[in-house]
């Protein structure tokens, strides 16, 4: 249910990443649980799920752990109500920049698949 804090293998199977991956976000700083259970167990909100999603999407555009670190707390500071002009200013250009890098890295991997798909069809081409 939404607002329910989950488990970390109902976030796995929602993320579709393994328990040792969401793990080794976690020792990096990425995604902090942002609950336990009585038992001590870290438990998983929607937030932490979208703060995921964000961490998978960026992987497969080659961002560092590094870049996807400062994406987030770009992101997460400014979600801050108190923030001055002049550092929302700042970190939008940042939030900008990484959406362009983005765009960009979309556009080559669009390239890459267009060379592999006539690539495929040159060798169908060959058996037919």
């Amino acid at each position: 249910m939404a607002g329910e804090p989950m488990q970390i293998g109902e976030v796995a199977a929602r993320t579709d990443m393994s328990l040792r991956t969401i793990r080794q976000y976690e020792d990096s700083g990425l995604v902090v649980p942002s609950a336990s259970s009585p038992g001590g167990f870290p438990l998983y909100t929607d937030a932490d799920v979208d703060r995921l999603m964000v961490i998978r999407r960026m992987k497969p555009l080659g961002f560092t752990i590094d870049e996807t670190r400062d994406l987030l707390r770009a992101v997460d500071r400014l979600a801050d109500p108190h923030l001055t002009p002049t550092d929302r200013t700042t970190l939008l250009a940042r939030v900008r920049h990484y959406e362009q890098a983005a765009t960009e890295r979309v556009a080559e991997l669009r390239a890459q698949l267009a060379r592999a798909e006539e690539f495929a069809g040159s060798l169908r081409a060959r058996l037919g």
